[in-house]
């Protein structure tokens, strides 16, 4: 990635786990190399996420809502000198590669923004092997937002957390992420400044497209 691209990426990640928003502008530019080449997992993930018409139209943003440059990733980004402002439990909201863990097979995540609004949302999945491995995954995704949630900063950083077997939600002030896990496939709806019914078409919507 150019350090243009870098930065716009570190920029829309730390508005998202800070809780506030802001326009991003630049130059787009082709995403990094993916780590999916040799993927073992049986989901394309990129067969399941929404495209930019459909995000615009699920989210009712319409044409305002574009990508944010250097946001349209196809590996795990960890933003290292972001995790040493937090405590240990909550590094994951900058660390990618710990949050999807070390088994995944292939992923992809876009930002969005919506200026008009002062909103953001990214949509990600990643590619597991096998079905086990996605829940593995996810378990460790619960686990890490229970950990951050036990510390003083649990409530500017988690906020309020709800849960099924199969999904989890937090909720930190205007902002939120969810999660939810379907066959081989862990899925990541992030937001701020938008209804919490956005994000749950948004999952709706690409958890639908997750055969199995």
């Amino acid at each position: 990635m150019t350090g243009r691209a870098c930065a716009s990426l570190m920029c829309a990640t730390a508005i998202l786990a800070a809780g506030c928003t802001q326009s991003v502008s630049g130059v787009a530019v082709r995403a990094i190399p993916g780590i999916d080449e040799d993927s073992r997992s049986p989901v394309d993930v990129e067969s399941v996420l929404l495209d930019r018409a459909q995000m615009q139209a699920v989210t009712g943003a319409g044409a305002d809502l574009t990508v944010i440059p250097g946001t349209d990733t196809k590996a795990p980004v960890d933003i290292e000198f972001l995790m040493e402002t937090v405590a240990p439990q909550c590094q994951w909201v900058y660390a990618e590669t710990r949050l999807f863990g070390s088994e995944v097979e292939e992923f992809h995540k876009t930002t969005y923004q919506h200026p008009p609004r002062g909103g953001l949302i990214s949509q990600a999945a990643a590619g597991y092997r096998d079905a086990a491995a996605a829940q593995g995954a996810f378990d460790s995704v619960v686990a890490q937002i229970a950990r951050c949630g036990d510390t003083g900063a649990g409530a500017a950083m988690v906020g309020e957390v709800s849960a099924t077997p199969e999904s989890i939600q937090t909720r930190p002030g205007d902002c939120g992420r969810d999660y939810r896990v379907k066959s081989a496939v862990l899925v990541e709806v992030t937001f701020c400044a938008f209804p919490d019914s956005v994000p749950d078409i948004v999952m709706t919507n690409i958890v639908a497209n997750i055969p199995g």
